[in-house]
């Protein structure tokens, strides 16, 4: 992901994926409910994470593409270095997974199993 329109364009290519205002930013959404957006932080977007334990993961096995500031300390969302190509395929899964957890449970069944 090199930037935030390609965060957005592979975000959109998820099923049920509608634009919406979150925050001041139109940001990709499913079901009303925001699962990337942009970040104050120059060069990074948020994603939003199942927990706070599975952020701490991410930062931990690789800081070089996500990371944290205070101001996210506590809520389950961790910030996406744009451009770790090396990491772009885990990139895309946790923005994969971050879309599976705000649908509704028949479409959880409709799409399969959490990525």
């Amino acid at each position: 992901m090199r930037d935030w329109d390609e965060v957005v364009a592979f975000a959109r290519s998820l099923p049920d994926v509608e634009m919406g205002p979150h925050f001041g930013a139109q940001v990709p959404k499913v079901n009303g409910k925001a699962f990337v957006g942009p970040s104050r932080e120059a060069g990074s977007f948020g994603v939003r994470t199942s927990s706070i334990e599975e952020k701490q993961m991410l930062i931990e096995t690789d800081p070089e593409t996500f990371w944290d500031t205070p101001h996210y300390a506590n809520y389950a969302a961790v910030l996406v270095r744009y451009g770790a190509d090396a990491a772009d395929e885990r990139v895309k899964l946790y923005i994969r997974r971050a879309w599976w957890d705000r649908l509704k449970k028949r479409q959880q069944l409709a799409y399969g199993e959490r990525p």
